[in-house]
């Protein structure tokens, strides 16, 4: 796609429709019920599949004003066993995966950076239950004097009523910073996944094309089409849980990977608009609210376009199990 394209297609489209906010409030009796909760029922509330979305969102909001048991020194993960695994998209898939997604304005090369499918060697891992949060940024912050603030807070101020809501609008940079801090907090080695890491976390040994599933499925992340137009409360899409348990890995906001963008084993180099305008730049994963759901494919390969459609936030990894941690004056 050429520079001069980028602003007559769907898929780079700034203003979203607007959302119907009776859609996603509760009503009075559930309003009722979570103001008399404790934040431990709320948590669970947030996660319950079976609940209306309106109140997950809505205990995911109380629990960011009060604190969000979810949010724990040592963050919870989700244990991913090694193995040689696939990676990326067959080539003889490339069109169909272009034909369903045409109508949001996905190009034929964006997918092409996808294949082709070769086999990767990963060791154990683990990887975070949900991506960095709002509230455990702010606490890199306050503790480090780090000087970069998040583009999406306002005026570089933390939202306290987000404080559960992914952390947005970091630079690479940024978010291996807070690697190093949380293995200095906790005493573990934190980093970011690797890009085959990720993936696998995502599609599992099944090699789902989403999350969730092989049929994309706006009730089981936020993205463009469910409507929100802005971050939710992490977890709060349970549908959406990977194979392997870890949650918000479609939608909400697109995450960091290790890895700079290069080409598959084999496969083509696209200097698509992201090379053409940042040359290097470092691999995201996993779509978000204000992008359309092509980008919550387990294989799609993405990167940080300048602009606010793309605020981009991370989750950590471990190549070791986490152990106990003693809380130190630092967690209070």
């Amino acid at each position: 796609m050429r520079l001069e394209d980028v602003a007559a297609s769907p898929h780079f489209q700034e203003y979203a429709e607007p959302a119907d906010p009776r859609r996603l409030r509760p009503a009075a009796a559930a309003a009722a019920r979570l103001a008399a909760a404790g934040p431990k029922e709320l948590a669970s509330l947030v996660e319950d599949g079976s609940a209306p979305l309106p109140d997950r969102l809505a205990a995911g909001g109380i629990l960011a004003l009060l604190g969000d048991p979810r949010l724990t020194a040592v963050p919870a993960v989700c244990a991913v066993p090694g193995g040689t695994v696939e990676i990326g998209l067959p080539e003889r898939e490339v069109a169909d995966v272009v034909g369903r997604w045409t109508h949001v304005g996905v190009e034929r090369e964006w997918i092409e950076k996808e294949t082709p499918a070769h086999r990767v060697d990963l060791a154990d891992y683990r990887i975070a239950t949900y991506p960095v949060t709002n509230a455990e940024y702010q606490a890199f912050l306050r503790e480090t004097g780090h000087p970069a603030r998040p583009t999406t807070w306002y005026l570089g101020a933390h939202p306290h009523e987000r404080g559960n809501h992914p952390v947005a609008g970091v630079r690479p940079a940024d978010a291996e910073a807070y690697a190093a801090w949380l293995g200095r907090r906790t005493g573990l080695p934190w980093r970011l996944p690797t890009e085959a890491e990720w993936e696998y976390a995502a599609k599992g040994p099944d090699g789902l094309a989403h999350p969730w599933g092989d049929t994309f499925d706006p009730d089981a992340a936020n993205t463009r089409e469910t409507g929100i137009h802005t971050t939710t409360p992490v977890g709060a899409f349970p549908a959406g849980r990977s194979p392997f348990g870890v949650l918000d890995m479609g939608g909400n906001v697109e995450e960091y990977v290790a890895d700079s963008y290069r080409p598959y084993p084999g496969g083509p180099f696209v200097p698509d608009h992201l090379v053409q305008t940042m040359g290097e730049y470092r691999i995201a994963r996993g779509g978000s609210f204000c992008r359309y759901g092509d980008l919550t494919r387990t294989r799609r390969r993405h990167g940080p376009f300048p602009g606010p459609l793309y605020p981009v936030g991370f989750r950590l990894a471990l190549s070791t199990p986490p152990q106990p941690h003693e809380p130190t004056e630092a967690d209070a």
